[in-house]
């Protein structure tokens, strides 16, 4: 059964963790794309452009097809892969996590790079709003304008999220749909002479 739900944040949170001196700010985001990436990344190293390291990893998507790590100069695989860890750990989708390093002078050691990116991580995620959200499935209805009502009254009877509108003599309008109940919407709209449904998306 195709599980139509998945986790994120909602909201910006930071935890910091120090050790030795080095003192590890890290800023978990919600974020939907690698444009959104690219932002939010760009504007952390901006305003801490003093800091020795920007380490971060993301997942993207609802089914968790787009992640990177980047360990930004550290030894490979002691700050991004921790970081990413924490991701996983917490079964975490569209979200941003950057670990800001400012270097204390004292070398930490593989070990110690790994736990302290890993609990600055923790500690950002932990501070963080989890919510759950549904998969859902984007479709174009069209319709001849004496169908408004037949196509209204399923939107209304369905609590079906509507945008997009163009209400003329040829109407078109774009609907939001929980995959699970997809089929069982999309047999509705089938069923009424002159509609035509079209899927578009996932989202």
């Amino acid at each position: 059964m195709f599980d139509d739900t998945y986790r994120t944040i909602d909201s910006v949170s930071e935890g910091v963790y120090k050790e030795k001196g080095s003192k590890f700010i890290a800023f978990a985001i919600p974020a939907t794309s690698e444009e959104e990436v690219k932002v939010h990344l760009s504007v952390i190293k901006k305003n801490h452009h003093d800091a020795r390291h920007h380490c971060y990893a993301y997942i993207l998507g609802h089914n968790k097809s787009a992640y990177r790590i980047n360990d930004d100069g550290e030894p490979s695989g002691t700050a991004g892969k921790p970081i990413y860890g924490q991701l996983l750990s917490k079964d975490l989708t569209n979200v941003l996590v950057v670990v800001v390093r400012y270097f204390g002078g004292t070398k930490l050691g593989v070990s110690g790079l790994i736990t302290a990116y890993k609990e600055a991580a923790k500690e950002a995620l932990g501070s963080a709003r989890i919510v759950e959200k549904t998969v859902n499935d984007v479709y174009r209805i069209e319709f001849e304008y004496p169908l408004m009502n037949s196509v209204m009254k399923v939107l209304k009877d369905e609590c079906i999220e509507q945008f997009n509108q163009t209400f003329e003599m040829n109407c078109l309008l774009d609907i939001s749909v929980r995959t699970s109940q997809s089929p069982r919407i999309c047999d509705i709209f089938n069923k009424i002479p002159g509609v035509v449904i079209a899927y578009l998306y996932t989202a």
